[in-house]
């Protein structure tokens, strides 16, 4: 047998471009399954579903490790994932982990960049007060670094103005909801504080500059003005605040969240706006009627206005209607209390305490004095069978 023939040039390039073609693919799959797994995950994890959203992020931790192109969104989604699950601690870590590969927050999103770590971490602080603020600052910074960058490139994108404004405002927002979360921080852990007063005053100027399109930002003002004693001041805030969502349709995204308006009916009734206290109680009631604290307050504010009608006229009966509501809001709340193994002792008490003033001027409630009793326990869409004697 003779000798092989040598491979011609053209032959051998054909081949190079083969294998370089191969190599490309191979090099790109990995790549594209991180991606695809990423995003799965992440639906996993925003359809409430966090164990099959961490098995998939594992995957892709382990694939990229701590200096692969996706760790730092891998390790910024983990960490959320694990606040889901309750565990705070690895919650922690991740977001940790992830400051470590860009520290202050100028890689893109889609890499882990961004404000989310920090801000992570401000909430999950174990030492809280200046530990808290120091991470809130760094997530500030980061979200003032994205507004500038997207702002200084509007111009330059003008056929995709509208979409980069509407992502502006989205930041803004997130700005000012930080700075808020600042200010929140400095009336209660670091009160004390000799400068406090003027940090929450700064804080709420530019929180309201950047975005007084949000109801949250006027509710942290009035937050404020309450503690200085302002309460003229802290009632327009609020009625502001309420301005921006209250005649909106349900589920609108204007909203603020659940929390958020049980907060606003406290602030309502410490300023004395009773009225409004029970009309946002009532709508929060429509949404969870198992809600111990929504219950409560809603009793005490029907207390406290049916107190101002007595004082104001002992002998216009107006006031017993909103005890007689009260006593139904605050039967209520101790049921739901005792079914759910509600902790919170104080709540608890003074509900009884305001059952007992009633009790004094109104005598026993009547044994069909809550004619929707049953309700509590089932899915009432709200109704509790007050409204023939609630204000219109």
């Amino acid at each position: 047998m003779g000798p092989t023939k040598p491979e011609s040039r053209q032959a051998k390039k054909a081949k190079d471009r083969v294998r370089a073609a191969m190599a490309a693919k191979a090099s790109s799959q990995p790549t594209v399954k991180v991606r695809e797994l990423l995003s799965n995950a992440t639906a996993f994890l925003e359809a409430g579903d966090p164990e099959t959203a961490a098995s998939l992020a594992l995957q892709v931790y382990e694939a990229v490790g701590d200096n692969g192109r996706q760790s730092g969104a891998v390790l910024t989604l983990l960490g959320q994932i694990h606040v889901e699950l309750g565990e705070v601690d690895k919650a922690r870590q991740y977001f940790l982990k992830a400051v470590s590969i860009d520290s202050d927050g100028t890689q893109p999103e889609d890499l882990g960049g961004g404000p989310e770590k920090f801000l992570w971490l401000a909430q999950l602080s174990e030492e809280g007060g200046q530990d808290s603020v120091s991470w809130f600052e760094r997530g500030a910074s980061a979200l003032r670094t994205q507004i500038q960058t997207l702002t200084e490139g509007l111009e330059s994108r003008p056929h995709t103005r509208e979409e980069q404004e509407a992502v502006i405002t989205e930041k803004r927002q997130k700005l000012a909801d930080t700075l808020c979360a600042v200010t929140e921080v400095y009336m209660t852990d670091l009160s004390w504080e000799e400068d406090a007063e003027q940090r929450c005053e700064a804080l709420i100027t530019e929180a309201t500059m950047l975005a007084p399109e949000v109801p949250e930002t006027w509710q942290t003002v009035a937050n404020v003005r309450i503690s200085q004693t302002r309460s003229d001041e802290a009632k327009e805030a609020l009625k502001r605040s309420l301005g921006l969502w209250v005649d909106l349709p349900p589920e609108q995204p204007g909203i603020p969240p659940f929390p958020t308006r049980v907060s606003l009916v406290r602030l309502l009734i410490e300023v004395g706006m009773e009225e409004e206290a029970i009309a946002v109680a009532e709508l929060l009631i429509s949404e969870d009627d198992t809600s111990v604290e929504v219950w409560y307050l809603g009793g005490f504010a029907r207390y406290n206005k049916g107190e101002k009608l007595k004082q104001e006229d002992a002998a216009d009966d107006s006031w017993q209607t909103f005890w007689r509501s009260s006593r139904r809001w605050l039967t209520r709340c101790l049921k739901i209390f005792e079914v759910e193994e509600y902790e919170d002792d104080r709540l608890r008490e003074h509900a009884q305490e305001l059952l007992e003033s009633i009790k004094k001027e109104l005598g026993e409630a009547p044994e069909d004095d809550d004619d929707h009793e049953d309700e509590v326990w089932e899915d009432t869409d709200g109704e509790d069978g007050d409204s023939d004697e609630e204000m219109a």
